[in-house]
């Protein structure tokens, strides 16, 4: 038993392919092939069922396999730690965020990346479910995003940490009737066009205000940034967004517009946070980073 016999199977479980672990792990098929049945052969224990549909963990290599796991995670960790000593870290991060919170993360990862220039880094922004669904499959390695309660059935088995709680906000032109207030209740955001943002949290948001609320009026969704301040300019429309978004995203810097707290008991705040898979929460890469961008947010818990 070897490393990278751990690897390869570890792979071939993740794709449920023997040809797309070899393309990915650029080893050719027979190699991996003949290292599952070797190690199967070690272990006493078939791992995996294969068919024409594809390579699937038997139930006893299922139990294996997470094994295998937590053994593979060791080993990084042990590499990331002997590095750690000549300072000289190196290996990938990929960061997904949703909207408002890039800005500190490019600060962040600025310092970070000159520091630790052996790093790859690699950022973008989405939406809650799909970071979650990258997560999974071992396609992001941090996820900056809102955790509400239709989230919760898809996050079993990952890590969340709450940096602070965030709230829907609303957004005006300051000639709108609406900006001389500093609340406004559900059945204010009835009555104005609404120009959102396309993101889910948003969309679950107005989902919940047309079922306990009435129907709002959707001038449309967009996930143009600018097309959403031209209709704020030209009082065709109000936004809605978190306030951590407004506060320190992309409208703080405009004068011309006002944020307004939302009555909205049934839509109590949510927490904003960091979500990862468990096998990742002793990377030194990752907990390094979290550490550093945790000193960056202005509201922290």
């Amino acid at each position: 038993m070897n490393i990278d016999q751990l690897e390869y199977i570890l792979e071939v479980a993740k794709v449920k392919s023997i040809s797309a672990a070899s393309n990915n792990l650029h080893v050719t098929l027979p190699a991996i092939s003949q290292s599952i049945t070797h190690l199967e052969t070690e272990l006493g224990v078939k791992l995996f069922t294969r068919s024409r549909h594809g390579t699937f963990p038997t139930a006893e290599g299922t139990i294996l396999i997470e094994k295998v796991s937590e053994i593979i995670e060791k080993v990084r960790e042990l590499r990331e730690e002997a590095q750690s000593f000549t300072n000289t870290i190196s290996g990938e991060l990929r960061i997904a965020t949703i909207p408002g919170p890039m800005s500190l993360l490019v600060k962040t990862i600025a310092a970070f990346k000159k520091d630790f220039p052996n790093i790859r880094i690699e950022i973008s922004e989405t939406h809650s479910q799909e970071m979650i669904t990258s997560i999974h499959q071992n396609k992001i390695d941090l996820g900056l995003l809102v955790l509400y309660k239709d989230l919760e059935p898809s996050v079993e088995g990952l890590k969340f940490t709450k940096v602070m709680d965030v709230s829907m906000t609303c957004c005006v032109n300051k000639n709108s009737p609406l900006a001389l207030r500093e609340r406004v209740k559900a059945e204010d955001l009835l009555r104005y066009p609404l120009a959102l943002y396309n993101e889910d949290y948003i969309d679950w948001y107005i989902k919940h205000l047309n079922e306990h609320y009435g129907a709002t009026n959707l001038l449309f969704t967009t996930n143009n940034l600018e097309a959403i301040r031209q209709a704020l300019d030209d009082e065709l429309a109000i936004t809605l967004g978190l306030n951590y978004s407004f506060n320190y995203g992309n409208y703080q810097n405009y004068p011309t517009y006002k944020i307004l707290d939302i009555d909205l008991p049934t839509a109590p705040p949510v927490p904003l946070g960091w979500m990862q898979s468990k096998s990742k929460s002793n990377s030194k890469i990752i907990k390094t980073f979290i550490h550093r961008l945790q000193m960056q947010f202005p509201m922290p818990n």
